[in-house]
């Protein structure tokens, strides 16, 4: 390693977007009560998940009259449940700006073949939900993990929409202030923001999406991972804990623990506020350096938990191999692991900044990066 290297290191080099970093006090002591060897359906069982609902409701305030369930396959498995169980009604319009949102688009359009009207915009860029036809199902991410731009608030959704609002908030949900009078389906997974275990998705419905799963009945099979009614009613135990399949109780455990530390450190207010003061201190060092930027255009779009960066140097001919040899540079150095652009996105850098990460590691990385960056130009330079 070179001599000119930075002393400072980050205490915890994952800045991973997925899994996330487990938050700060993190051991595996603290998953000593999870019911191992014990059936998800024995009282102890139902007891936790009932619980990890309950307590989730809780730190994200949202409103009792809304049913929270916990289904498999993380957050796509929650969004994919959603889609096939209640789109079809009416027409629906599908929003995307980056991978996953047109990855929705897909299985809405070329799988189940609805009729819907599709609403894109470029990395780093949004579309503009005032253009947004309300009286159609409405399907989007809130804030794009992969592009770094989110969704700044919901007011252009109209209180007295016809259609349902279905919102993939994975990466939002215990960061960003979720208007959940505006959001009739929100979906998330554990590994984001809480730092959680993969394969756990969350889905919350608001009232009008629970009247329409129980007045209207799909064309389609459904297969029955994604079946929430019965007879024509909702089946309710999946949001009192009774999941679908088999959850690891162990990833319960750790749900409830991240929980329980978000609860310890002040609640929704204090993890945005983590989150906003960690991406602040890479948006104020793009803000000194004239090689590197956001990748969210409007300032008012950026995301502050996956902070997305590109490299705008006059001397880069190779914009990915550039990235990746910066990225490389410093997973080798033990400074910050997976933080390379998501593979669909512009090349560049994706580094999470959620409220498990802490804002002097974020610090120490810039150093770094400032470091990694010089290198491989004096690299590419002697070339």
């Amino acid at each position: 390693m070179a001599s000119n290297a930075p002393t400072a290191r980050p205490a915890n080099p994952r800045f991973s977007s997925g899994p996330c970093a487990k938050i700060p006090d993190f051991s595996l002591d603290k998953l000593s009560d999870a019911a191992l060897g014990r059936s998800h359906r024995a009282a102890i069982g139902k007891e936790k998940l009932k619980a990890a609902i309950e307590e989730t409701r809780e730190i994200l305030d949202i409103p009792a009259d809304y049913r929270i369930g916990i289904v498999p396959a993380s957050d796509t498995g929650a969004m994919e449940m959603a889609m096939w169980s209640l789109l079809g009604a009416r027409k629906a319009t599908m929003v995307a700006w980056e991978s996953f949102g047109s990855g929705w688009v897909t299985d809405v359009v070329k799988q189940l073949k609805i009729d819907a009207a599709v609403k894109t915009a470029g990395y780093g860029e949004i579309v503009d939900f005032a253009e947004i036809d309300f009286d159609t199902d409405v399907v989007f991410t809130w804030n794009g993990t992969t592009s770094g731009v989110r969704l700044p608030n919901g007011d252009a959704i109209p209180a007295d929409r016809a259609g349902l609002t279905i919102c993939d908030a994975t990466s939002a949900a215990f960061a960003m202030d979720l208007p959940w009078e505006k959001l009739d389906v929100t979906t998330f997974s554990w590994q984001k923001v809480m730092g959680g275990e993969a394969a756990h998705g969350m889905l919350i419905l608001s009232p009008r999406a629970v009247e329409r799963l129980e007045s209207y009945s799909p064309a389609w099979p459904m297969p029955k991972i994604f079946r929430l009614t019965k007879g024509g009613k909702l089946i309710d135990g999946i949001f009192k804990g009774e999941t679908i399949n088999t959850p690891s109780m162990l990833a319960v455990e750790d749900y409830r623990v991240a929980l329980d530390w978000a609860r310890k450190v002040g609640g929704l207010p204090k993890l945005i506020e983590r989150a906003t003061t960690n991406a602040k201190v890479l948006w104020d060092f793009c803000d000194r350096h004239d090689w590197i930027e956001n990748l969210a255009v409007d300032p008012a779009t950026r995301s502050n938990t996956s902070v997305c960066l590109k490299f705008t140097d006059d001397r880069i001919t190779d914009g990915a191999g550039f990235a990746k040899s910066v990225a490389k540079k410093l997973e080798t150095a033990n400074v910050a692991y997976d933080i390379g652009a998501y593979r669909d996105a512009p090349a560049g850098l994706r580094v999470w900044c959620g409220a498990t990460v802490e804002a002097a590691d974020v610090e120490a990385l810039t150093l770094w990066l400032k470091w990694a960056f010089e290198e491989t130009v004096a690299e590419l330079e002697a070339a």
